[in-house]
């Protein structure tokens, strides 16, 4: 790889054009508001020399290191190489791995049969297991998988076991959290500049602290359960810089749609997608999660955004262990940048059956719905529910489909019944929720997300059409393979529940 000396800055030269146009004429890729930037690498072998010092350490000599990524410097750091480019293939330390009840067990039977019966974990305070999908159901095999994580926490004496043993009231549970990803970044375990691994897609999510987050399959947990080891390609970086004021119509669901919308479902397939900017700086932590958590959905390997002041903040009385976050040089070398002006972004969904099939909410007023799901990792945060009951609230009217309420863990639970909603005069969320004729909130799960048994609550056992705040609205994703799935923001899911038609949700917020 060329030297840094001959990489001119990224935010530069390698803008072909940084005239900003307009969001709203996007079915056309050639008329969106982004410009997608190749940056050109010289080949050029630049070498350095320095006058002689007698008092210099040989420690500090050597060729002049190219500038790194987020991504790349932080598995160079768990990696113990001074140096990391694309492509490269590394032993990575792991600071946390985590499991649930989906891929736990499967893999426990790897870790056992390859380690042996009485193996032992290589770290019982870095592993942490959290029953989350399958839980609030009658199904045997479902209920057999959480006995098998919790013969296997007692067995190794994991210290981060959120368990669940009573589901008929899932707050005479005070160890069960709920969706894993969400309880990751609640009770601590997400810490910038760490590498951490999850079997589940979403695992991702935790990028949203400067980390490194991403999901891996049975196998690779279950040598990680040994090891505490895994080999990793480093990915190359994908560069989404957002700037712009954003819009009291908009969250950072509309964001990752609009960027899934214009790069595919493949377009960062192994790649690091890193989020910049004047406007990713103004989200809270949770809309950065909703950020990093749908970058899978593009192909991603992970996503990231820097950790700053909002992250720091966050973290304060979650983790008592130190952390140092890391910063992509000025020199870092991007596969591709995208620039957006996100002041003239419009409310997005994403119609079935694919998550980058976008278009523009009001672009879809005529489609008549049956159903609208508030809940998941990526939607069923106090922030989501927040801005649902925002919607309800200026309206002041009552849904006209069934609304199912999903919360993501037993605090979103428990903040839903107490905190007052902002200019409400002191309403909680639920009392607007029963108010505007919603579903009582739910036990706290994955929910009907991923569809789960015939008996989940709010689970598509017909085929009908719903708008979501989940993250995939593929055939059957929900339950019925002839379901119909609209992905949209809490914004936008409210408003469309208000009236039974997909609503662009400014009908009610201007």
């Amino acid at each position: 790889m060329a030297s840094s000396l001959a990489s001119p800055s990224p935010t530069s030269s390698f803008i072909r054009n940084k005239k900003d146009l307009g969001f709203s004429a996007f079915p056309s890729t050639s008329q969106i508001a982004i410009q997608k930037c190749k940056k050109q690498v010289s080949k050029k072998i630049v070498s350095v020399m320095a006058p002689q010092q007698s008092e210099r350490k040989p420690a500090t000599t050597g060729s002049v290191k190219t500038g790194m990524t987020m991504t790349e410097k932080i598995l160079a750091k768990a990696s113990e190489k001074p140096q990391l480019s694309p492509g490269d293939n590394v032993w990575v330390n792991v600071d946390i791995l985590m499991t649930h009840d989906v891929c736990g067990p499967g893999s426990i039977g790897i870790f056992k049969k390859e380690f042996g019966q009485n193996a032992k974990v290589w770290d019982r305070e870095k592993i942490v297991i959290i029953p989350d999908h399958y839980i609030f159901t009658s199904d045997e095999r479902a209920n057999r998988n959480v006995d098998i994580l919790r013969d296997f926490c007692t067995e190794q004496n994991i210290k981060y076991f959120y368990d669940i043993k009573d589901l008929s009231n899932f707050k005479a549970n005070p160890d069960y959290k709920g969706v894993c990803h969400v309880a990751l970044a609640q009770e601590g375990h997400c810490r910038p500049g760490e590498v951490l691994l999850g079997t589940d897609s979403h695992t991702c999510t935790a990028g949203a602290f400067g980390q490194f987050a991403t999901g891996i399959g049975n196998t690779d947990a279950g040598f990680v359960l040994g090891t505490g080891k895994l080999l990793l390609k480093v990915p190359p970086t994908l560069r989404f810089v957002m700037d712009g004021e954003m819009p009291p119509y908009l969250l950072a669901k509309d964001l990752i749609l609009q960027i899934i919308g214009e790069i595919s479902v493949a377009g960062a397939t192994y790649k690091a997608m890193e989020f910049v900017g004047t406007t990713v700086e103004s989200l809270n932590m949770e809309e950065r999660m909703t950020l990093c958590n749908m970058v899978v959905e593009a192909g991603g390997k992970n996503g990231v955004v820097p950790a700053d002041s909002t992250t720091f903040k966050y973290l304060e009385g979650k983790t008592s262990l130190p952390y140092e976050p890391v910063y992509s040089d000025a020199q870092a070398s991007y596969l591709s940048e995208y620039r957006f002006d996100i002041s003239k972004l419009e409310p997005l969904v994403a119609k079935p059956h694919s998550p980058d099939n976008r278009a523009l909410a009001r672009e879809c007023k005529d489609v008549k719905i049956d159903r609208v799901y508030i809940g998941s990792c990526t939607g069923g945060k106090i922030d989501d529910f927040l801005a649902a009951a925002k919607v309800f609230l200026a309206s002041g009217k009552k849904v006209k489909v069934p609304t199912f309420l999903v919360p993501a863990t037993q605090k979103v639970w428990l903040d839903l019944y107490t905190l007052p909603v902002p200019r409400s005069g002191g309403k909680t969320c639920s009392q607007i929720f029963e108010e505007a004729g919603c579903d009582t909130p739910a036990s706290p799960s994955c929910g009907a997300c991923l569809g789960g048994p015939k008996d989940t609550y709010a689970r598509m056992n017909e085929p009908k059409v719903c708008v979501s705040t989940t993250n995939r609205n593929f055939p059957g994703r929900m339950g019925h393979k002839e379901g119909q799935i609209y992905l949209a923001s809490p914004y936008t899911a409210a408003a469309s529940a208000l009236t039974g038609y997909v609503t662009d949700p400014r009908e009610f917020l201007q």
